[in-house]
């Protein structure tokens, strides 16, 4: 591939977002008179790579023909290469509601206009069929494949979109650089060669010196274009990764290297992504791209093994280099030799040869157990400030929620406990978030409907949440009797720090003996209606990481059995 055909990629792209000021107001004006559609966080990622170029040739959400060509033949219907549907994902409510309008306008979650959109096709697709072609396998352990399942609207809409604003970021202003402006930096600046490297990941010395290795074997710049949109569940958070970047970049060369932050909404669709990514980056201006193992890769299937194979990527990516009009490095994974000091990537080593590694798994376990990191896997400042992110478990925070049948034993147990912690845990505040006492302060408007005790379970999960968040300890006691909200309240409150369901598990029959208030007697009667384990269900926590009969187990007990599984996971410290 000839330098010429390289250094086009300096030159200006088509945006979606509109700079005429007039053409602006106009926008703005018809606005008010459309109807609305407010994104999803992933929506808005998709929506500012459409409007600042980065996903080019793309004019707005993929309408049903693109669609179809995509996720069967990696194509647009008109023949480009383009490898990841790009889909406006609505509710069957959404569908209903916009059914018939021509222009819609698109906002973010504060309100604000990001586009309108011509409306074209709208139809309900085959989300099996994508997630087999697509992903390669209709498997929810794939996590684009439980969102495409559980979370993306039943419909999709596809139609053209001009641009009022980009979606607004208030942080590393600096650093989110469109398309446009780096292709503006690498001419001002005279890089004629710029190498690509893609990251959801903090970076260690592994990844340093595969980088610096492909700055040498292409004779250029570095762009270092980690990923800071969505990416996948349980990622280090990426305010800690850019502080990582920044620091490492000190480790450069000065004047080789540039960060640029890439809002992007990650698919983890291995060799497809791959393919994606490299379009990507060839919108942004580089004219090499690294594609490393396992690129993009989310790790095992429901049956314990690998979606894709170590180097599928770079099979697929080297199969369409010729358009993609980039040149793809092809780099092994890099290992430490103790005897020699240094990296190597493995098809470089010799038969025999020691190499130590860390892998993902082991560095969280070295950081939430507090032990020491080697200064051969990561440099120092990058170290603290993993640690300083993510404290040892005994250092963070986490709630305990407990869920039973009314009487069955969470409040006295969720008291207990509250004394116990405060013996034990001097460095964390711990608050008692009981069922009857956020039903007075948070929601006394509600009753007791389904609908309405999923609400209070989802607020009482918020606040925990928060909680856990600022490194607290929750304690929730609500009978809680909905999976769906029990769910919910996990995967809230998890990212945040510990979660800890407690199944307090006690009869039916002992709880009504223990009824000082005779509401089940009332429900028996009919002069309750839809009372918990009467005339509406409970619904017993499918895997609860502690279940407890206080028919059968004391208080004091119970307390023992919660605190020793507390140290056992590392959230309290074991006695000494």
């Amino acid at each position: 591939m000839s330098e010429e055909v390289l250094n086009e990629n300096f030159s200006e792209i088509p945006e979606r977002l509109v700079k005429d000021e007039n053409r602006r107001k106009e926008l703005k004006t018809e606005s008010t008179t459309l109807q609305t559609l407010t994104l999803t966080q992933r929506q808005l990622c998709d929506i500012e790579m459409i409007l600042n170029g980065a996903f080019y040739p793309l004019q707005g959400f993929m309408d049903q023909t693109d669609y179809d060509s995509v996720v069967k033949h990696l194509r647009l219907a008109d023949g480009t290469l383009f490898s990841m549907p790009i889909t406006l994902d609505i509710t069957e409510e959404q569908k209903t509601r916009l059914a018939g309008e021509k222009r819609i306008a698109l906002l973010d979650q504060e309100n604000n206009l990001i586009a309108i959109m011509t409306v074209g096709t709208c139809w309900e697709p085959n989300k099996a069929l994508e997630a087999e072609l697509v992903f390669g396998a209709d498997d929810l352990k794939h996590p684009s494949v439980e969102y495409l399942h559980n979370t993306a609207g039943k419909y999709y809409l596809g139609g053209a979109v001009e641009g009022y604003q980009l979606p607004v970021h208030y942080d590393y202003s600096n650093l989110r650089r469109t398309p446009n402006e780096l292709r503006k930096y690498f001419k001002e600046n005279g890089w004629k060669r710029v190498v690509a490297f893609q990251t959801r990941n903090p970076l260690h010395r592994s990844h340093f010196e595969l980088t610096t290795r492909a700055i040498k074997h292409a004779n250029a710049h570095l762009l270092l274009n980690p990923v800071v949109g969505m990416t996948k569940p349980g990622d280090v958070d990426h305010h800690t990764r850019v502080r990582c970047y920044k620091s490492l970049m000190n480790h450069y060369e000065p004047g080789t290297a540039l960060l640029s932050l890439l809002p992007l909404a990650m698919r983890m669709g291995g060799p497809r992504e791959a393919i994606w990514h490299t379009v990507i980056r060839r919108n942004y201006g580089a004219t090499h791209f690294i594609i490393g193992r396992d690129h993009a890769g989310p790790g095992n299937n429901s049956q314990n093994k690998p979606f894709y194979g170590e180097y599928d990527a770079q099979t697929l990516v080297l199969k369409y280099v010729d358009e993609l009009k980039l040149k793809i490095l092809t780099f092994q994974q890099v290992v430490f030799v103790p005897s020699l000091n240094k990296y190597l990537p493995e098809d470089e080593l010799t038969p025999g040869m020691e190499t130590k590694n860390i892998s993902g798994t082991a560095l969280r376990n070295c950081l939430m157990s507090g032990q020491t990191i080697p200064e051969w896997f990561s440099f120092p400042d990058v170290i603290r400030i993993l640690q300083e992110s993510y404290p040892p478990l005994h250092k963070q925070g986490f709630t305990v929620f407990f869920t039973g049948l009314s009487g069955s034993g969470k409040s006295t147990i969720s008291n207990a406990l509250l004394v116990k912690l405060t013996e034990l845990i001097s460095d964390r505040s711990i608050t008692l978030l009981d069922g009857d006492v956020v039903r007075n302060h948070l929601s006394t408007e509600l009753g007791f409907s389904k609908e309405h005790r999923e609400l209070n379970i989802k607020r009482i999960a918020y606040v925990a949440s928060e909680i856990t968040k600022a490194r607290g300890v929750a304690l929730t006691a609500a009978i809680a009797p909905y999976r769906g909200s029990r769910e919910y309240a996990r995967k809230l409150i998890a990212p945040a720090g510990g979660f800890i369901e407690i199944y307090v598990a006690t009869s039916l029959e002992v709880c009504e003996q223990r009824d000082r208030k005779g509401l089940y007697q009332k429900a028996r009667s009919g002069l309750i209606k839809g009372f918990t384990g009467i005339d509406d269900p409970y619904e017993p926590p499918s895997n609860p990481e502690l279940t407890i009969d206080t028919g059968k187990t004391s208080v004091a007990e119970a307390v023992d059995q919660i605190v020793y599984l507390l140290r056992e996971k590392g959230y309290v410290r074991k006695e000494e």
